[in-house]
């Protein structure tokens, strides 16, 4: 969505629950992933009325610096850690004292001052073709690393730049191996011909028609499609569960610091980390903050995995150099 198409969001049917009336809360959300359904559960469980205007991370940000202190917004929702920590950098967000988030939402996934709050988790991975590769070819201990070998030549489809999925997953890269390490990676993946497309999706879709043998998506993507009965040629595999662990991100929320209403903007993110967890991920496959809360079905069915530590910051701080690797090294 454009700048000027999310300024005209409010005039336009279905950019908030309540149409024309004033609602309780405003959320500028950078997340959608039938978010509509989720707002108007917490409205009628708790009768606190939503609206909300939904575009990329960018214009949100820009909007709230825009409008400073008059602006309506009450809770700020957006993927990726990175984004949240800028966020915070920038001032935007307003630490919550909240026992209730402080229980329900891990340490890893929440900023130390309470600004912001992870709410649903994904991981960035490797699916396959079965038909076509041995899963024991690939590197256990550092399967990103992995897939540099010369015999994922040509066989190998990653996304773009469009979402920051790729550049958290670089960024926690170069955390991982420095900088020149993280590059190297990136060569390596350049050297090995990857197809790089506009999407996951479009990557799940080419591993499933051979197009490529290999790809990065991050899951829930491709439980999406298998719930749809699509991709059932495509396997996961959780990537680097002898080293580092699987990347992950979150998506998450803050209270606006200007927000008029922050007791219930404090209340609806307590709510999404509590009883609207569940609601939150399913149909979407993502997998929860929340310990006390199971994943769907379909994210399940992937099994456990481990984790690789989660830092905001370093998503965050080194977001622009992991983009600029990534240009350097000839990503479209």
């Amino acid at each position: 969505m454009t700048a000027s198409a999310l300024l005209a969001c409010t005039a336009l049917s279905g950019c908030g629950v309540l149409g024309e009336e004033e609602a309780d809360l405003q959320v500028y959300s950078a997340r959608k992933y039938g978010s509509e359904d989720v707002f108007a559960q917490f409205t009628e469980e708790t009768g606190i009325t939503v609206d909300f205007l939904f575009a990329d991370n960018a214009a949100l940000l820009e909007r709230i610096r825009t409008e400073g202190a008059d602006s309506p917004a009450d809770v700020y929702m957006t993927v990726d850690a990175g984004n949240l920590w800028n966020a915070d950098q920038q001032g935007i967000l307003a630490p919550l004292d909240s026992e209730v988030l402080e229980a329900a939402v891990p340490a890893a996934d929440r900023a130390d001052d309470g600004t912001w709050f992870g709410l649903a988790k994904r991981a960035r991975t490797v699916i396959y073709d079965p038909d076509q590769v041995d899963p024991a070819d690939f590197d256990a201990e550092d399967t990103y690393t992995g897939l540099t070998d010369p015999q994922w030549r040509g066989r190998l489809c990653m996304r773009d730049l469009d979402e920051t999925y790729m550049t958290s997953l670089v960024a926690s890269l170069i955390d991982l191996h420095g900088e020149e390490g993280a590059r190297e990676i990136v060569e390596g993946w350049q050297a090995n011909e990857v197809e790089v497309m506009g999407n996951d999706v479009l990557v799940i879709e080419a591993v499933e028609a051979g197009t490529c043998e290999v790809g990065i998506v991050n899951h829930y993507y491709l439980a999406r499609e298998q719930a749809e009965g699509k991709a059932q040629g495509v396997e996961l595999y959780w990537a680097s569960q002898e080293g580092a662990g699987t990347h992950v991100n979150v998506s998450g929320a803050g209270v606006v610091e200007t927000s008029d209403n922050p007791a219930d903007a404090q209340r609806l993110l307590e709510w999404l980390a509590t009883e609207g967890q569940a609601a939150l991920i399913d149909g979407n496959h993502e997998f929860p903050v929340n310990p006390d809360v199971e994943p769907d079905a379909e994210a399940a069915a992937y099994g456990p995995f481990t984790e690789m530590t989660l830092d905001a910051e370093v998503y965050g701080s080194l977001n622009a150099r992991a983009a600029e690797l990534l240009v350097d090294a000839g990503w479209e």
